[in-house]
């Protein structure tokens, strides 16, 4: 599917030949529109797309529902991105679905005005998820988009419901580069007749919304509408959550998947569930408080302890902070961090500089354009007005730059790995690589 016009490795240049809807409904059409099978939960957002989906997801599940999953990136292996709740389907389901995708597509194809054309990488993607939840009966379907919204491949379907998550600034050179620009892209993803949930947002993202769904009649669903307040604690055993939901009831939860940004995702999820009519209180509690996902706040390595996390906007960076000093105080940690092209650096950084011991700058994997050499002299830059800077190292090599931190942290000070769902990745096969290569050497 790589060997196809990739539009998640460009990053300018983007125009309608490319990055339009009018191919993906043509492709379906021609391979019998499997996403016609299942019913589906259509999510977009800037963060917390992820963790909102496997929520949902593990909802339905607990309600007997067999429930597929379509997410991206994916953390370590391509399977993360298309999965039954989380969980991976078995080989042959995956190798039959791709084989019954490829057969369907013999012979398509596609021109209009510009010329011939074929797929992008993401919508064979895309279609292959539709495909596989097609050909395994999922009866539900929790499906996340890929960039945006409007033009997204994901925006072929006829959901349940609509969900849309907090949006920050993101993708700017491709989305805009406000929050009403980035929001507009987002909120086309609304349906008339079908109902959209809205986690907090800012009052532009909020005012674009509603909008949209007053111009194509959805009607809006907002948590803060139904939330009086939210408490969260990060520790050891989990995220402990309580939510005060406006009718004067109370659900408390101890989340596995730790982090002060799952309190929210989890009320957003609960609200959904229980709007469709599938919240079972006691088995429902039960799923989300086991629900986890690769790269959200996750231990790989308890005892150092190495934890790798997806935070790649300015707001998820915090909540992550937050519950790192919460986990671990102000003192004594190391980070390594990447971030691609059209991040924004300049308050990331101030975020971390404060608050880490070491910080190591490495590149997020080579699958995006990433500059570095420039992130480590920004935040060079940027430390020369503190008065106590941590220091500041650039390895680009995620093993050397694992291995580095590992030296510096003395095997006593937590390692935290973010800023990209790539660097989270090349870190845990740094890890697994590094682990595999002490166990020879103790052998």
């Amino acid at each position: 599917m790589e060997s196809f016009t990739n539009l998640e490795k460009r990053s300018d240049n983007y125009t309608n030949r490319y990055y339009r809807l009018d191919r993906m409904h043509k492709l379906l059409e021609y391979i019998g529109n499997p996403q016609s099978s299942f019913a589906s939960i259509h999510i977009a957002g800037s963060k917390g797309k992820g963790s909102t989906a496997i929520f949902i997801a593990s909802g339905l599940e607990a309600a007997g529902y067999k429930t597929g999953m379509y997410l991206s990136p994916h953390v370590s292996n391509y399977r993360e991105r298309f999965t039954r709740c989380g969980s991976y389907f078995s080989e042959e389901e995956y190798v039959s679905a791709a084989n019954l995708l490829f057969s369907r597509l013999d012979g398509f194809t596609f021109s209009d005005q510009w010329g011939t054309t074929e797929p992008t990488t993401f919508e064979l993607f895309t279609a292959f998820s539709f495909t596989l939840f097609e050909y395994t009966k999922c009866e539900w379907a929790v499906i996340e988009t890929g960039l945006g919204g409007r033009l997204d491949a994901t925006n072929t379907l006829k959901p349940k419901a609509v969900v849309l998550t907090p949006i920050e600034l993101e993708h700017t050179a491709i989305l805009g580069n406000t929050i009403t620009l980035i929001a507009s892209e987002k909120a086309k993803i609304i349906k008339t007749g079908i109902p959209t949930f809205v986690s907090r947002q800012t009052p532009e993202a909020l005012q674009v919304f509603r909008d949209e769904a007053e111009k194509v009649n959805s009607r809006m669903f907002e948590l803060t509408s139904v939330v009086e307040s939210l408490h969260r604690r990060t520790t050891v055993e989990g995220e402990h959550v309580s939510i005060e939901w406006k009718d004067g009831h109370i659900t408390t939860l101890l989340l596995q998947m730790r982090g002060e940004v799952q309190a929210e995702n989890v009320a957003l999820a609960l609200y959904v569930l229980t709007s469709l009519g599938v919240y079972i209180k006691e088995s429902t509690e039960t799923a989300l408080q086991k629900a986890t996902l690769p790269g959200r706040m996750e231990f790989v390595d308890p005892t150092i302890p190495l934890i790798v996390d997806g935070a790649h906007t300015v707001e998820s960076l915090r909540h992550l902070v937050n519950s790192m000093v919460q986990l671990y105080g102000l003192q004594g940690s190391t980070l390594l961090f990447g971030a691609l092209e059209g991040k924004d650096y300049i308050h990331m950084a101030r975020l971390l500089l404060p608050v880490f011991d070491t910080i190591i700058i490495s590149q997020p994997g080579t699958f995006k354009k990433s500059d570095p050499e420039a992130l480590y002299q920004l935040f060079l830059d940027e430390a020369k007005n503190m008065s106590q800077a941590p220091q500041i190292l650039l390895e680009k090599d995620a093993y050397k730059a694992l291995h580095l931190a590992q030296q510096l942290s003395a095997q006593v000070r937590p390692i935290l790995a973010t800023g990209s769902f790539y660097l989270a990745g090349d870190i845990k096969k740094a890890y697994g690589l590094y682990q595999e290569e002490r166990r020879k050497v103790c052998l």
